[in-house]
């Protein structure tokens, strides 16, 4: 039975709109106009437990919207919600014991003037947990999070960076089984990067969790999502693999070989030459032809490494949101 379920979800807002200069400010005080604007356009889709899903699109697509409506933040203007057999919005303790909502603008709430252990110790009585479940999950936490040296300072001064780990440890905590991630990695330089996606792989692996991510940084998708939600202009445009949506929306695939003693036209016929450098080149072929260019470059030149890629994700992206997915 799927977790998550999204059902023909819909959010509009109204909002007010007037012509610049002072005669129409002062008639919109008499008879105000409005227009809708709709955020979400019944998108539908259900998570099944344990998958990690990519929630991506451009700025204003309406994911973050979507990851309120879904933690209850928002009431949607239709349209059905089900998460972990609950009515979001209506906000019962054991849905929000179920979930975590976790953006990466803002990854910890609350006092900053708290120190780690303290904002730890005051989740542990907000939600409940016994002593002995908070001793293991925050020696769990400390560990696979790195936050020994950052216990005993106040949440003020923290990095943006630590600031991401303390919050995974304070959403965690109590060990939610659906997790939505608006933005992880935002802001984080390449060492903090790499610690929250190792963290989250294998936090996922270990407990089984669901996990909503969304992320304008494609590595972050990559490397944790199998399945990816495309969303743009408040509805989803695609629900499936990298994979195919690579092979629907690229006709081609790149081959990269190692040939230090090749020539350009010892290279050139087997396909467009899109870079090259140190012996290196890279090929633009069509998918349909990748194993008579991979057979004619072994037959014609000495080889030293050859591999077949997909196109970057950051590019097959790109083209979904320019071209579409017709």
């Amino acid at each position: 039975m799927s977790v998550v379920v999204a059902q023909d979800l819909t959010m509009t807002y109204r909002v007010p709109v007037r012509a610049g200069g002072l005669a129409a400010a002062l008639a919109s005080v008499v008879r105000r106009r409005y227009r809708d604007v709709h955020a979400v356009r019944r998108v539908s889709f259900e998570i099944a437990p344990g998958e990690v899903v990519g929630f991506i699109g451009p700025n204003g697509a309406g994911k973050t919207t979507t990851m309120k409506l879904l933690s209850g933040l928002l009431h949607p203007t239709s349209g059905r919600i089900d998460v972990l057999g609950f009515t979001p919005w209506q906000r019962r303790a054991p849905f929000l014991k179920g979930i975590a909502l976790i953006r990466g603008s803002q990854p910890v709430g609350g006092s900053q003037e708290l120190t780690v252990l303290d904002a730890l110790d005051y989740q542990r009585l907000l939600y409940d947990v016994t002593r002995g479940d908070y001793q293991q999950a925050l020696t769990e936490l400390t560990d696979l999070l790195e936050l020994e040296p950052l216990l005993e300072r106040q949440l003020r001064a923290l990095s943006l960076g630590e600031k991401m780990r303390v919050g995974l440890a304070l959403a965690l905590l109590y060990r939610p089984r659906v997790l939505f991630l608006d933005e992880p990695t935002l802001g984080l330089d390449v060492s903090a990067t790499a610690t929250i996606r190792r963290f989250l792989a294998t936090h996922a692996e270990q407990t089984g969790a669901t996990i909503l991510l969304t992320s304008h940084y494609m590595a972050d998708v990559q490397q944790l999502c199998e399945r990816l939600l495309l969303i743009d202009h408040g509805e989803v445009q695609y629900d499936g693999s990298l994979p195919e949506l690579s092979a629907r929306l690229s006709p081609f695939k790149l081959i990269r070989v190692s040939a230090p003693s090749a020539r350009r036209d010892d290279v050139e016929p087997a396909g467009e030459i899109v870079q090259t450098g140190n012996g290196t080149w890279v090929l633009r072929v069509p998918r349909a032809d990748v194993a008579r260019a991979t057979a004619a470059l072994l037959s014609t030149v000495d080889v030293a490494d050859l591999a077949v890629e997909e196109p970057a994700l950051e590019d097959v992206i790109d083209r979904a949101y320019r071209d579409g997915l017709a």
